[in-house]
């Protein structure tokens, strides 16, 4: 079994804020799929289906970002998920708007939910997945640009990042992770 985590903020607040890309992922695929977060357990909110012959959970912590390995851990020992099975999504100022990255480890690099998540599977050693949300251009608190939403000159890109970074996931159940990061690591 396999888990997907989307990493963002609960509520209607920060529903379309840089900071819930990877919520949005985790929307692509339920839509994709024609599947709804039907299991609420563990801080979080769930789906437990099949793609390509593989089973797997899709998660969105309800923790608030810089809680929610509060939520991961626990759904993982219930599931007896190994950490390697694991692949976390999450927004990244460092990379451009609508660009993606994939890693098999790493550290938290100031990234809050990532740290939670760090701390809580007493590892760096899971997959990540970071979509671009680039820097602020102008003078603004970076806590007020990734709760604020993408601009129209972003949209596009945003769109973009999200269909790939959701076809990373669908590819990553039929193939090794190194191939995903071969294909979509461009």
């Amino acid at each position: 079994m396999k888990c997907i985590v989307g990493l963002g903020n609960p509520g209607r607040k920060y529903k379309d804020t840089r900071h819930n890309v990877g919520f949005m992922v985790i929307d692509e695929l339920l839509q994709r799929h024609q599947w709804e977060l039907n299991k609420k357990k563990f801080s979080g909110k769930y789906a437990m289906e099949h793609i390509s012959m593989e089973k797997v959970i899709l998660l969105k912590p309800q923790t608030f970002m810089n809680l929610s390995g509060e939520s991961i851990r626990p759904l993982m020992d219930y599931y007896n998920i190994a950490v390697e099975d694991v692949l976390v999504i999450y927004d990244d100022l460092d990379l451009p708007t609508g660009k993606i990255r994939l890693r098999q480890k790493g550290g938290h690099g100031g990234h809050n939910g990532i740290r939670s998540t760090i701390d809580h599977l007493g590892t760096k050693e899971f997959k990540r997945m970071r979509i671009g949300v680039g820097r602020p251009t102008t003078p603004i608190p970076v806590v007020d640009y990734v709760l604020a939403s993408f601009s129209k000159e972003q949209q596009e890109d945003v769109i973009m990042s999200i269909k790939q970074s959701a076809d990373a996931c669908e590819y990553w159940l039929q193939n090794s992770f190194l191939e995903v990061m071969n294909e979509y690591n461009n």
